[in-house]
């Protein structure tokens, strides 16, 4: 899990690692998507699908983000 101190190093990595930054803004525009999702009173099945394919992407993101930072707080 992401920690308090990070977001330094999240600066860091966005500034001068691309794929970091790639991840990072990918990561932003998947939760601004479950968002409107999420605010939605009923979904149709093909929205439900569209939120657990999000979701298992901005996972994924969220993981290779964070292996990113395990390597650069050693």
């Amino acid at each position: 899990m992401m920690q308090a101190n990070d977001q330094t190093l999240v600066q860091q990595l966005c500034d001068g690692n691309a794929r970091f930054r790639m991840l990072y803004e990918e990561h932003l525009l998947l939760e601004k998507e479950l968002r409107k999702l999420e605010q939605k009173t009923f979904l149709t099945p093909e929205e439900e699908v569209e939120k657990k394919k999000i979701q298992k992407l901005k996972l994924a993101g969220k993981d290779e983000m964070e292996l990113i930072l395990i390597r650069h707080r050693q």
